[in-house]
């Protein structure tokens, strides 16, 4: 292909920051786009409490709060100093200066702070994308501290990518609005999690339904993530001033190709390849739509709507066709992390090497892409920031999670899994009487009784029967044994337990244990 004459201007290549002056229009921007971003936080919640289970769809809620609450905290704290920091000491791995971010200075206060919120926005992504994958089987406080640390994951990537002092920014990789620091980051965090964690109970065994729970939900969820990827990558200009809004139309109109062309990826895919038949599956499309918008998230501002399209139908086709190889390794991703976030995003960076071409705007980028005539130069550059970003990223990981799951232990017991965290964490008990039915059919397989009364309501684990101890059941009223007359019996208080062994006849019942039987409806007390 012939390469066009134009006037290339001096670039690092780096993607765009507050060169050309900080005026208080920019920063109205680029705060009215964080406040859009942090939308997304609604639709990641959304989208994955809509693809788990019932009894986890407040759990997952509750830890994209988490998300924000935690990452936000140690973001302020030292994430956004070492990202962007540029006290001495700073250098191309990190920042250093603005920890416990703050500003005395009234002439830089406005900027500092309205850059602060939009990278906050950024970084609370890239670890709300984690919890994806660890849906369904994490600790809640363990996640917490998770949360708490990933932005140590995260502020190192960023600090390369964006940071004018940074390795790759003066090397001229592309990143405009974050698929490696961001997308790529959270994806293989979450590739390293589940493997930690290792699937849920009854995934690979075929005794565990992986239907959506709510897709109508789920479906939202996409909608909002739509939304919120405008903000995320137009406002990733970084102001409007000069031709900065321009290039925040352009990065608006190939959003919307990319994710068009992911989507049609996505319902043409469901319907020729999804095993179930000629159906349009909803993972389909909001997998499809979601890969196609990582995809386009490092050259959004100056790819060309077609190529956006072309970008974001392979992205589409890569979330997509990626659970396949992800389920034949019996990796357990429970709402499609790794094929969105991590494929998709690699993708996106890879993209830059194929498309890219000079910027007379801004001078973004001052170099060709393959396809335009430019060799390998820029193509090589972003393949290694790829490659560098996979391996800080799941070492980093790796011992961030190792040291949480030997002191607090990442992973819930078996019960509370079956259980669901709704119920074990937060006290909120919604399952149906089918599911409830469920739950007391697996203890029963676990040698446990019911961890439910009579009336349905779930007993806590220091209040019922262990199947190792000796039960005295005394008294019988309306099919349910209560205790009565028996030392340390609590009250009086009735515990419901489905399945005992070698019950005695006499004054009272005595089991001896509590492995599956034919008895039911006991009430009892333990020894």
């Amino acid at each position: 292909m012939e390469v066009p004459n134009v006037t290339v201007l001096p670039s690092t290549g780096a993607p765009i920051t507050d060169r050309g002056g900080n005026s208080w229009d920019d920063a109205t921007w680029i705060l009215t786009s964080s406040f859009v971003i942090f939308t997304m936080q609604s639709g990641f919640g959304l989208l994955e409490s809509g693809m788990v289970s019932r009894k986890n769809e407040v759990n997952i809620m509750v830890k994209n709060s988490v998300d924000v609450i935690f990452g936000g905290l140690s973001y302020w704290m030292f994430g956004y100093a070492f990202s962007f920091g540029t006290d001495e000491g700073s250098n191309w791995f990190c920042g250093m200066g603005m920890f416990f971010t703050d500003s005395e200075d009234l002439d830089d206060m406005g900027w500092i702070f309205a850059k602060f919120v939009f990278q906050a926005s950024f970084a609370t992504t890239a670890t709300t994308i984690v919890s994806g994958a660890m849906a369904e089987r994490t600790k809640l406080e363990s996640y917490c501290v998770v949360s708490l640390f990933n932005t140590i994951i995260y502020c190192f990537p960023a600090h390369w990518a964006w940071a004018e002092e940074g390795v790759f920014y003066k090397m001229g990789a592309i990143d405009i609005a974050g698929a490696g620091a961001v997308h790529l980051v959270g994806g293989i965090t979450g590739l390293v999690a589940t493997l930690m964690l290792k699937p849920r109970r009854g995934r690979f065994d075929g005794s565990r339904d992986t239907q959506m729970s709510n897709p109508t939900n789920a479906l939202l969820g996409m909608f909002m993530l739509w939304w919120g990827w405008l903000g995320f990558n137009c406002g990733s200009t970084f102001g409007i001033s000069g031709g900065k809004w321009k290039l925040a139309t352009r990065a608006a109109v190939t959003t919307l190709t990319a994710s068009i062309g992911g989507g049609i990826t996505g319902i043409v895919g469901s319907r020729l390849i999804k095993p179930s038949g000629r159906k349009f599956d909803i993972s389909y499309l909001n997998n499809g739509v979601l890969g196609g918008l990582v995809s386009i998230t490092s050259l959004c501002a100056l790819s060309r709507p077609w190529e956006g399209l072309v970008i974001g139908a392979i992205g589409g086709l890569l979330a997509i066709s990626s659970p396949f190889f992800i389920e034949k390794l019996k990796i357990d991703d429970p709402v499609g992390v790794i094929g969105v976030h991590a494929v998709a995003a690699t993708w996106g960076l890879l993209s830059v090497g194929l498309f890219a071409e000079p910027d007379e705007i801004q001078a973004i980028n001052s170099r060709y892409g393959l396809f335009y005539g430019g060799g390998f130069e820029l193509l090589g550059i972003q393949a290694l920031f790829a490659i560098v970003i996979m391996i800080w990223t799941a070492m980093s990981s790796f011992v961030l999670l190792f040291i949480v799951d030997k002191s607090l232990g990442l992973r819930c017991s078996v019960e509370h899994e079956i259980l669901g965290a709704d119920i074990v964490e937060h006290g909120i008990n919604s399952l149906t009487s089918e599911e409830r039915q469920s739950v007391i059919r697996q203890f029963a397989e676990l040698g446990h009784p019911s961890p439910f009364d009579k009336f349905g309501n779930y007993i806590p684990d220091d209040m019922g029967c262990m199947s190792d101890q000796s039960i005295h059941c005394f008294g019988k009223r309306s099919n349910v044994f209560t205790v009565t007359d028996v030392e340390h019996s609590d009250n009086n208080k009735t515990y419901h337990v489905p399945n005992a062994l070698d019950i005695n006849s006499g004054n009272g019942l005595e089991v001896k244990s509590l492995e599956r039987a034919a008895a039911t409806n006991l009430a009892c007390i333990a020894d």
